[in-house]
């Protein structure tokens, strides 16, 4: 089984916007099962949307205009790197989060493709794993990953390729302690983690109040108002959360919710 290291690069921005953000760059490593570096693949996107790139990602990413005026589109790119991908036998997708296989889904769906390739790829979640192996809950970056375990930064950062690469290094250095059982599958979420955590504490208070929690109370008294049900999605996904919640043994520990920020990564 080969090893793929993948890392995208998207036009993120500052502003609200109804408009997608978009896919600009994929960048790719393959590793054999030994972890050698056996090929790469990188290419620019052009988008559809924000064609012309703002100052903030241009600045970020070093991305430029000209460059992603001549790139291919989306439903190129894609069908290539699929090609590129489908030369192992098998691979497992390593990703520093979550976002990158994400968004290559969102653009796939944007195009109208069909998304079963994706959708049915196996991945695995470095940063995910590298917090378990330093036994730390606080994300952090490549760049900081690196420097803890002393490993020289090359490249540029954000740039698909390059940061593709860096991550391999990281995951070379920590492989030994990494639990491959909880590679995974992307899977469509219908509410977000400020969501998640108000039904966790709306759980925790109700039985502070020696209240047995019930969906339908814990809507009325802590969710109406506040969170749109109005998708069936999502409620059935946030009252299963509830019921797995339920399953879990008790905790006092509040869990304390994040203020929200814009997402700015790219």
């Amino acid at each position: 089984m080969d090893y793929i290291v993948l890392d995208i690069e998207f036009n993120g921005r500052k502003f609200a916007s109804e408009l997608p953000m978009e896919v600009i760059e994929i960048g790719a490593v393959r590793l054999d099962a030994d972890m050698n570096q056996i090929d790469t693949f990188t290419s620019l996107i052009k988008p559809v949307y924000f064609a012309k790139l703002n100052n903030f990602i241009k600045k970020k990413t070093g991305i430029p205009q000209a460059d992603i005026d001549i790139a291919p589109g989306f439903r190129k790119v894609s069908a290539d790197f699929i090609a590129w991908l489908s030369k192992s036998e098998s691979f497992l997708l390593i990703t520093w989060g979550g976002e990158d296989l994400k968004r290559i889904i969102y653009d796939t769906r944007m195009h109208k493709q069909d998304d079963a390739f994706w959708m049915a790829a196996t991945y695995f979640d470095l940063l995910k794993g590298y917090l378990r192996v330093k036994n730390v809950t606080n994300d952090v970056s490549v760049e900081a990953a690196l420097a803890e375990l002393a490993i020289e930064a090359e490249g540029s950062a954000h740039r698909a390729l390059d940061d593709a690469i860096m991550t391999a290094k990281i995951l070379r250095a920590i492989a030994g302690g990494l639990d491959f059982t909880r590679s995974q599958q992307f899977k469509d979420a219908y509410s977000n983690s400020k969501e998640r955590r108000m039904v966790k504490n709306a759980i925790r208070s109700m039985r502070a109040q020696r209240q047995t929690p019930q969906w339908e109370t814990l809507v009325e008294k802590y969710l109406k108002d506040r969170i749109a049900l109005t998708d069936p999605r999502k409620s059935a996904e946030l009252e299963q959360y509830f019921h797995e919640e339920l399953a879990k043994p008790v905790s006092d520990k509040p869990v304390r919710e994040k203020p929200e920020t814009a997402d700015t990564n790219a």
